[in-house]
């Protein structure tokens, strides 16, 4: 299937729910996709590409939606995975990155070998909404070395300006759908 194709298969799928977690927000629910093992079959696939193409070394993915993608395209290339966990999560030598939130900051972080000067890791998430955590986690593989070959997401909220972002900080960014506000 084509990219427009596969974009059209996956918007079908996802549930939308309005108004969620507080009124005027349009809550992109993932888990409708996860929850088919034919469509997160496609997903993996895709994702493999970017993979072969970048010539990725490690799959690293954000806490928690992105787990299941990333385990999952992991196994499917045969490559180490690294989670990047929200501070506190994890038990060895850190590495932290502060992000902004609508309301706050937030911290991403990964443990200091996380993967060796040169690897080209890919990140991956389910979706990209202003590109802070992307960004963060990002800033983390750069800190011990590691050469972000490229972020991807399932969904793409273009409006909120996160996938320009990426770009402009020199990012290869590959979403496999894109929703706006009125959809």
């Amino acid at each position: 299937m084509n990219s427009a194709e596969l974009a059209a298969y996956l918007k079908a799928r996802v549930r939308t729910v309005r108004d969620w977690p507080k009124p005027g927000v349009n809550f992109r629910d993932v888990t409708t996709l996860f929850s088919d093992p034919d469509t997160i079959r496609v997903m993996v696939e895709a994702f493999s590409l970017d993979c072969t193409r970048l010539g990725v070394d490690i799959i690293a993915a954000v806490d928690a939606r992105g787990f299941i993608l990333g385990g999952a395209l992991a196994y499917q290339m045969h490559k180490p995975f690294v989670p990047v966990r929200k501070k506190g999560k994890l038990p060895f030598r850190t590495v932290s990155q502060d992000y902004a939130l609508e309301y706050g900051t937030a911290a991403v972080e990964i443990h200091t070998d996380a993967c060796k000067p040169g690897n080209r890791v890919l990140i991956v998430d389910d979706l990209i909404a202003t590109g802070g955590t992307l960004l963060a986690a990002a800033k983390l593989f750069q800190s011990i070395g590691g050469i972000v070959a490229g972020v991807a997401a399932i969904i793409d909220l273009p409006e909120l300006d996160g996938s320009r972002r990426l770009r402009d900080a020199g990012f290869d960014v590959h979403a496999l759908c894109a929703f706006t506000e009125e959809e």
